[in-house]
């Protein structure tokens, strides 16, 4: 994984601005520790940040074919390297290296646009077309990496991270309404395309874009597609485990040592079973796996209905189970407390506050041995293993059913800035707008309706909020993260089947949970969905309550205009008196809440953000 920018100029010579498109790099340099390049040109410059690229795989990378030149700048993985390989060799392209980078750009001289619906993997990538001025970009079926993009007049700029944009001297840290509104309604999801900062877009998972001097069209490459399932349980149950294994498999090949996440639940467990099996098939040792635990969650934990149990003895469990070299890596509160600015530099926005912070800490330790992992997100996404997804409270909602107390969290604002963006109309208008989107399948019975389109938002609004947490906060510490269950043939094959295969056997995921059968025990197969933990422990809550204080106290802080300051008082006074609630997702609650508050004041002064 790497990170990548670029800057394309109709007006201005770049050449003469090598120093910008140098900075928008070295701003991502914790993305590509391992080295750096650079490409100019008059109307075109391109820079990359290199994380583990096989010998040969220096970016940006140029590929001359007659009078023609195509130049690439490229942050991914590809799985079907070596099939995409073969297949170009018979079309009588040569190969001068053995990375991926060469076998992409070859595959976009070969098909053009066409190439991405060959491609096995996770990416975001540019190639400049140097004879036909033209720049064209894509991004990753189901966004995986980031990409973001925004034009000023004549010029249109592009990274993989939003500090890169920034470091453009093209682009100011202003934000919109509708930017609030992302922040202080949605946060910390976004809607799709959004990328907050004013005139700032996310180039959308299954897009691309093509940029010329006549102009810009963004259009989709890949959407999910509803139709009848025709195979039988059986059948279903077989060709789950194929596409499951396959991906995991695919997403071993590396030029260096791949550990595992492993929390104990169904999903991490099964990543690393397949993992253990193929290092045991080819003898590659024995495999190193990761979880995370929190100073004093011994003592301070108690069961609730999202989170019905630790992880720790699970993840003993299996590690025994699979004889890996398991690692529990412990997290101090105050650490944590202190890794809140970090995470949403990492971001670039306020987060998932130390949900954020922990997963940048367990990221940075697993570096110390390791620099690919393996991880479970998506599994509940794509299988329905969310609590939302079996209460009809939640199911029925007329709202994102992770985000369901919009108004008990717009109390905290000041009565200006709700005026202004109009939270619980923002997320409603949202809403009804990814509902609009869902591919229907005519004749579907309504509550199969109601849940296909439920499966649709947690892909397409929830799982983009996990994705960019996971990018962000591994590729702070320089880890490469994969997510096999994001494969796109896994997605499109589970999307179309029943909920009642979903839920065989009575279970949330019953159908993944039938097709490992024999890869895991039984007794980890039928364990109850954990979310990633938290800490219990009241010492960061005191933390957060502390810092807050020194927050409201400081007529300095940018946020202070932007809240509601007695009510906050009152709510730290009163122990998070109504706004205890999982207002977003299973895990953040009160303290999370005013976690993100802090990291919403860092973030306005860090990056001095100004208001249009």
């Amino acid at each position: 994984m790497c990170g990548i920018a670029g800057w394309i100029d109709w007006e201005r010579d770049l050449t003469e601005h090598r120093s910008s498109i140098e900075q928008m790099a070295r701003v991502m340099t914790h993305r590509g520790p391992d080295g750096d390049g650079v490409w100019v040109s008059a109307k075109a410059a391109f820079a990359h940040r290199r994380l583990i690229d096989p010998e040969g795989g220096a970016q940006p990378m140029v590929r001359q074919l007659g009078q023609r030149r195509y130049v690439i700048t490229y942050n991914g993985e590809l799985y079907n390297t070596a099939e995409l390989r073969e297949e170009l060799e018979s079309r009588d392209h040569q190969f001068f290296t053995r990375s991926d980078t060469e076998v992409l750009l070859v595959s976009y001289v070969e098909w053009g646009p066409a190439c991405l619906g060959r491609l096995n993997g996770i990416f975001a990538f540019a190639v400049w077309e140097e004879h036909d001025q033209r720049l064209f970009m894509a991004r990753d079926r189901l966004g995986v990496k980031p990409l973001f993009y925004a034009q000023r007049g004549e010029a249109l700029v592009f990274g993989s991270e939003l500090k890169s944009l920034l470091a453009c001297p093209l682009i100011e840290p202003v934000v919109d309404g509708e930017g609030l509104a992302e922040v202080f309604a949605l946060g910390p999801a976004r809607t799709p395309g959004y990328g907050v900062f004013r005139g700032v877009r996310e180039l959308k998972p299954g897009h691309y874009l093509i940029h010329a001097r006549e102009g810009t069209r963004e259009k989709p490459y890949w959407t999910l597609e509803s139709f009848i399932h025709t195979d039988s349980l059986e059948e279903t149950v077989i060709r789950i485990r194929e596409l499951f294994t396959d991906a995991v498999k695919r997403q071993l090949v590396s030029d260096v040592p791949v550990c595992t996440l492993l929390s104990g639940g169904l999903d991490s467990s099964a990543i690393s079973a397949v993992t253990a099996q193929v290092f045991a098939q080819e003898g590659k040792g024995t495999l190193n796996t990761y979880s995370v635990d929190y100073e004093g969650n011994d003592k301070s934990f108690s069961p609730n209905s999202f989170e019905p149990d630790s992880d720790a003895p699970w993840a003993r469990r299996v590690a025994d189970y699979l004889n890996t070299r398991h690692h529990s890596v412990l997290i101090d509160n105050a650490e944590l407390f202190e890794s809140l600015k970090v995470a949403m530099v990492a971001r670039d926005l306020p987060g998932m506050a130390d949900i954020d912070g922990s997963l940048y800490l367990l990221c940075r330790e697993i570096k110390k041995g390791a620099t690919v992992a393996l991880s479970g997100e998506c599994a509940d996404e794509v299988f329905g293993g969310y609590p939302w997804f079996h209460r009809e409270e939640a199911v029925y909602a007329n709202t994102f059913p992770w985000s369901r107390f919009v108004r008990e969290r717009a109390r905290l604002l000041s009565s200006d800035l709700v005026s202004w963006i109009q939270p619980e109309k923002y997320v409603l208008e949202r809403y009804h707008e990814a509902l609009s989107e869902v591919p229907r399948l005519r004749g579907e019975d309504p509550h199969e309706t109601r849940i296909r389109g439920l499966f649709y938002l947690n892909l397409t609004r929830w799982m983009p909020t996990l994705l960019d947490r996971k990018d962000r906060m591994s590729m702070a510490a320089g880890l490469e993260v994969r997510v096999p269950f994001c494969d796109h043939r896994l997605v499109e094959y589970v999307w179309n089947v029943p909920w009642s295969f979903k839920t065989v056997d009575g279970q949330a995921k019953g159908i993944l949970r039938r097709a490992l059968r024999g890869i895991l025990p039984d007794d980890v197969l039928d364990r109850r969905k954990n979310p990633y933990p938290k800490t219990h422990n009241p010492e960061y809550t005191r933390l957060v309550v502390r810092k807050m204080q020194v927050v409201l106290d400081d007529p300095s802080s940018p946020i202070l205009p932007l809240i509601n300051v007695n009510y906050i008082r009152d709510v730290i006074r009163s122990n998070f008196e109504g706004i205890d609630i999982p207002w977003f997702g299973q895990l953040m609650r009160g303290p999370q809440l005013i976690a993100y508050l802090i990291q919403v004041n860092e973030w306005l002064r860090h990056y001095g953000v100004s208001f249009s």
